[in-house]
């Protein structure tokens, strides 16, 4: 198997007649799915997507992929290819389309609906081409036929791009459940059809690749929410992503049997249900949803309210009400049912919610205690079946962290793909497919690109680590005044601290040590501002290790008269 490392430099000119393959996210973590492909001079992208922040990124709203190596080649795009509706997969479209607006997104009719909701709050009108399984559309020198597949959101579809250097497919996101609650399955009919044609490059989701078996059918998941409608005494109050349709159908199936009302609570899930519903996706008995500002009118026994939170986001519906910080107030005897996964990275967020719920008195129904969530990516053994059908001559595993694509590409060279051509990338990674076979052949820039409110790529590593030490240390300000011709002190020094842990009163103790390092600079000739300041943090920032084992972040201010 090959795969990257560190020294990669940049990548030679494409060959040509060759497919070049650069992910740009997706690879090494979860979210921010976003993959290039270049043909003849021309790009095709499959995917923009966005990744959420993890604890130690404070402030931080969204990741968004690196699309510095696009910038001097947005007029060589051809278009935008969206396999599915999931933030990860579209939220990151409309900081691309800032760039150039008129770059034409492909996708299905409820895909190309929900980035349509989201680019018109950013004043974006786009260029849409909308398909559907069983299409064959000519993007550019790319020949795009588009594939059913089974996940967590209506309308999924995988891609097999074909151009004179091979045929590659990617899967998108994709499982294989038998039974599915719209009857749509995983079209494994034109995959093994595209097996008999010889897929020269398959691109394939990661994410179950460690887990066992089979995924269970999202139909089992109805039974388990009856049962907990009929024992819930008060309000349901239901988390889930507000993109997944399957699972918010089964929740008004639900609340109709037992005669509850329903109310959306939430941005995005109030535009996405409304999308849903409008397409004929979401099947809504007459009388069935209700505006949450008539929930007061109605027992509790008869409320259902559908919000988002179930990954732990702390400004979202579900974690403002385990913070009482929600107009709608937990009470002894509802109900919460967080019908998701966990996405890796989010758990203790996820579990200080539900203690935080469970505090209040809710009985708190979740995956570890209720088969209240399915996966909508394929296991181990849906994959091995896959990848028996398709046959791929190289396999590139995407979309999951390094112990998924390491267990991807197993599962592969397993079925008989040859170990030199199983392809371990990851992001910036550039894989070239020349003459039928896929190598690593350098790299390019595909950082993390940070928004924090309008904010979009000003907020640096060496920013966040500020804001962890903040955080987690706390401040001290120093101030002082000194003669601008000796360096002598005229003022000061004033020591405050805030969240240090230690009393401002305490730092008489360092005084006479941080006078005495001045008044010795002064001596040496320094007057240099930045000189100064340097000599107070060095100073004052190794009192504080010495005394309290902290390292805080310390500012210093010298001011010159």
């Amino acid at each position: 198997m090959s795969h990257p490392h560190p020294e990669l430099g940049p990548p030679p000119k494409l060959p040509e007649g060759g497919l070049r393959v650069t992910p740009l996210g997706g690879l090494g973590e979860i979210g921010r799915n976003m993959t290039v492909f270049e043909f003849d001079g021309r790009l095709l992208i499959i995917d923009c997507g966005v990744l959420f922040p993890e604890e130690e990124q404070p402030g931080i709203d969204l990741i968004l992929p690196d699309f510095t190596t696009l910038r001097d080649r947005l007029d060589d795009i051809e278009g935008i290819v969206l396999t599915h509706g999931h933030e990860d997969h579209i939220g990151a479209v409309p900081y691309l389309l800032r760039e150039k607006a008129d770059i034409p997104l492909i996708g299905s009719k409820l895909t190309l609906a929900l980035i349509e909701a989201k680019l018109q709050e950013h004043r974006i009108r786009p260029y849409t081409l909308e398909v559907e399984e069983g299409h064959r559309e000519r993007i550019g020198p790319f020949d795009c036929e588009f594939v059913a597949v089974n996940h967590s959101i209506p309308d999924a579809l995988a891609v097999a791009v074909r151009t004179p250097a091979g045929l590659v497919v990617h899967t998108g996101d994709f499982k294989m459940d038998q039974l599915p609650l719209d009857g749509r399955l995983t079209d494994l009919r034109t995959f093994a059809r595209l097996g008999e044609e010889g897929i020269d490059l398959l691109l394939s989701d990661s994410t179950n690749a460690e887990v066992p078996g089979f995924v269970a059918p999202e139909r089992e998941i109805s039974q388990v929410l009856r049962q907990v409608f009929a024992g819930a005494q008060k309000r349901v109050i239901v988390a889930s992503f507000a993109s997944h349709i399957h699972r918010i159908q089964q929740i008004l199936d639900a609340a109709h049997e037992y005669g509850r009302r329903v109310a959306f609570v939430g941005r995005s899930m109030v535009r996405n249900m409304g999308i849903a519903r409008d397409l004929g996706y979401l099947k809504v008995p007459g009388g069935l949803v209700v505006d949450v500002k008539t929930l007061d009118d109605l027992p509790d026994h008869e409320v259902v309210l559908v919000c988002t939170g179930s990954q732990g986001e702390p400004m979202a519906a579900l974690s403002r009400m385990a913070n009482r910080d929600h107009q709608i107030r937990i009470v002894p005897g509802d109900t919460v049912i967080l019908a998701s996964s966990l996405i890796p990275g989010n758990e203790n967020a996820v579990y200080r919610v539900i203690n935080g719920l469970t505090r209040w008195g809710a009985h708190v129904v979740h995956k570890g205690n209720a088969k209240v969530h399915v996966s909508g990516h394929a296991s181990a053994g849906e994959l091995l079946y896959f990848y028996n059908i398709c046959q791929p001559s190289n396999l590139m595993p995407v979309h999951g962290e390094w112990r998924h694509l390491r267990a991807n590409a197993e599962l592969g060279a397993l079925t008989g793909v040859p170990h030199d051509q199983v392809v371990i990338a990851e992001d910036g990674v550039v894989v070239d497919l020349v003459e039928g076979k896929a190598k690593i052949v350098g790299k390019v820039q595909a950082g993390y690109v940070y928004v924090d409110g309008l904010s979009v790529g000003d907020v640096t590593e060496t920013a966040l680590k500020d804001r962890r030490i903040l955080g987690d240390e706390g401040i001290i300000s120093i101030f002082v005044v000194v003669d601008s011709s000796t360096g002598k002190i005229t003022g000061g020094p004033h020591v405050q601290s805030r969240g240090s842990g230690i009393d401002d009163a305490d730092f008489t103790a360092v005084i006479p040590k941080l006078e005495e390092a001045l008044n010795r600079s002064a001596q040496d000739g320094v007057t240099e501002v930045h000189q100064l300041q340097q000599l107070v943090r060095r100073t004052l920032g190794k009192w504080v290790s010495d005394n309290y084992r902290r390292r805080p972040m310390i500012l210093p201010v010298v001011v010159e008269v």
